[in-house]
């Protein structure tokens, strides 16, 4: 029992602590007790000092550094978005500080921690390379500059694996035509691919299908594209393990264009 009420006096003690410090109106005290409970991991309570010693220091020289750690609480207490929103703002604010090369990487980072898996919306991935890119043509000597070609390739591969995934399922779901177009536009968009074999055996595929499935008029001249399909991807690819089977889609299509003969 003894023991329970000295657990709750003490709790109770800091608790009182905080908020009369919170109440006091004493900004350099409230500065001063912020930066303590910032390096002990209190962020919640280092955040709501920051806060509200900041109109105080606004246009004070303590504001850069205030600020600048105002921005990390809402970054160590999984807020990223308002993270990027305040490094966003204090790199636009504080454009000589030292901080600022940290903050500019920052706001590309706090979007890199938002960015989903590849099968939802890539939004924050988008904004995150650009941050990055941003941030290396800023400052292409710094030290992060590795940093960020390194999560860029991480974010670009993110975005290839979508859009294979997109246009594998326009094939799944026999929108050949589509998938052709998306297909397309991978090889144009990722042109570094690593799968550009498996992706032009695939638009050999789908040309094929839609050559099959379309409409008599329309068939001569789609048979022919899918043959024209294969012999790009020949030449390209003549050791890849898809090789035989664009070989077959290849051969049935002069066949059925020896029927229109």
């Amino acid at each position: 029992i003894l023991m329970f009420l000295a657990i709750t006096v003490a709790i109770t003690s800091c608790k009182s602590e905080f908020e009369r410090i919170r109440a006091s109106n004493n900004a350099p005290l409230m500065l001063e007790k912020a930066y303590g409970y910032y390096e002990s991991k209190d962020w919640d309570k280092a955040q709501i000092l920051f806060e509200s010693a900041l109109n105080y220091y606004r246009a004070r020289q303590e504001a850069e550094k205030l600020y600048f750690h105002y921005a990390y609480t809402f970054y160590h207490m999984n807020q990223y978005i308002l993270a990027g929103n305040y490094f966003k703002n204090f790199s636009n604010t504080f454009t000589n500080s030292p901080f600022r090369e940290e903050a500019l990487f920052m706001v590309a980072f706090s979007e890199y921690t938002q960015s989903t898996t590849y099968r939802l919306d890539q939004t924050h991935t988008y904004k995150a390379i650009d941050g990055f890119q941003l941030f290396a043509n800023t400052y292409p000597n710094s030290e992060k500059v590795e940093d960020c070609n390194r999560l860029i390739d991480e974010l670009r591969n993110k975005l290839e694996k979508k859009a294979f995934y997109q246009a594998q399922l326009y094939f799944d779901l026999k929108d050949y035509r589509a998938a052709v177009i998306s297909f397309e536009n991978l090889l144009q968009d990722f042109p570094e691919t690593k799968q550009a074999d498996k992706v032009r055996y695939m638009i050999t595929n789908a040309a094929y299908s839609l050559a099959d499935l379309s409409i008599y008029e329309k068939q001569v001249e789609r048979f022919k594209e899918t043959i024209k399909y294969a012999d790009i991807f020949l030449e390209k690819f003549p050791g890849s393990e898809y090789k035989n089977e664009v070989n077959g889609l290849r051969k049935q299509a002069e066949a059925q264009l020896k029927q229109f003969e």
